[in-house]
């Protein structure tokens, strides 16, 4: 075949063609990449969840000697988000500081063989509890039923440490309801007469020129967020909220698996919990040993709860 004479200019002009050839091809094949290997985005988080602001807490720890110390040191910096700890072997105390769950804290002490309670937590007139028992009924009321045929046992506690004026800490563990995902909520009365029925709606919280949805409750201030139990019926949160401890004192906290949206008042059935939120110390407010009403010493009356269920 014979050659054909290309001058310069052509030369220069396929040389162009080509270039764009080949950029239209680059372009359309990133396209396609980017159609079946989309960008990754990162996740949306959950505000609630994230727990940023250290606060204190104390607890009383059996110790004997200083590997006691080194043990439950050792555990508790293994601990995420433990940034001090400090232990008084004189006084069987172990102080903490850090952004860690006081019921992850509890764990990890039970872990080295020792027991811990709980005895303060952030600064005083700022620590709160909930005890959290059963009321479903499970017979029928008679005079040899004290409890009115209705289950009192404890199936979970809530620890609340406000460590701001606009950031409260919820820790919330439960054990021994069926698996599902629960809901925790504030509600607006503190009246356990009828368990959960009678503790009224979600707390509203409501502030001026904000109205919040009470059939839902996902709008009202006392909507504290969801808990995951699993096939061990054992399941655990740690949220922060914007109310402050005084707000929600004498209230009820109710955690339960029921649908709410229809409006209808909660029933009391095995898997529903609901304690009254109480004052509890600060981290210093409380140095007693004894029950002055039992005269139990404090490990007595710990031996005691946890025959009861407490956590």
């Amino acid at each position: 075949m014979p050659q054909v004479a290309t001058s310069p200019t052509t030369k220069y002009i396929l040389g162009l063609s080509g270039l764009a050839a080949l950029a239209s091809y680059t372009y359309h094949r990133q396209r396609q990449q980017r159609f079946f290997h989309p960008t990754p985005t990162k996740p949306p988080t959950n505000s609630n969840m994230a727990v940023t602001t250290p606060f204190q807490t104390l607890f009383a720890v059996p110790m004997t000697c200083d590997s006691c110390v080194k043990d439950i040191s050792g555990a508790l910096y293994k601990l995420q988000g433990i940034t001090k700890v400090e232990a008084n072997l004189a006084e069987q105390l172990v102080s903490i500081e850090g952004t860690a769950a006081p019921s992850a804290i509890v764990e990890t002490i039970q872990s080295t063989g020792r027991d811990a309670i709980l005895r303060g937590s952030g600064a005083s007139n700022s620590a709160a509890v909930s005890i959290l028992e059963t009321f479903h009924q499970t017979a029928e009321p008679s005079p040899i039923n004290a409890d009115g045929g209705k289950d009192r046992t404890v199936r979970g506690l809530a620890r609340i440490v406000q460590v701001s004026p606009t950031t409260t800490l919820v820790d919330l563990t439960l054990r021994g309801v069926a698996p599902g995902t629960y809901r925790a909520t504030i509600r607006e009365y503190g009246n356990l007469a009828e368990g959960a029925t009678s503790a009224g709606p979600v707390w509203s919280g409501a502030t001026p020129g904000k109205e919040a949805d009470t059939k839902t409750g996902h709008a009202a201030r006392g909507f504290l967020g969801t808990i995951e139990v699993g096939t061990s019926g054992h399941g655990s949160a740690f949220l922060n909220h914007p109310f402050q401890i005084w707000e929600v004192i004498g209230h009820a906290l109710v955690v339960s698996r029921q649908d709410e949206s229809d409006g209808s008042p909660l029933q009391n059935d095995a898997n529903t919990v609901v304690g009254v939120i109480a004052r509890s110390a600060g981290m210093w407010d409380n140095d007693k040993t004894v029950c002055s009403c039992t005269g139990k010493t404090l490990w007595e009356e710990r031996r005691d709860e946890v025959t009861k269920g407490m956590l």
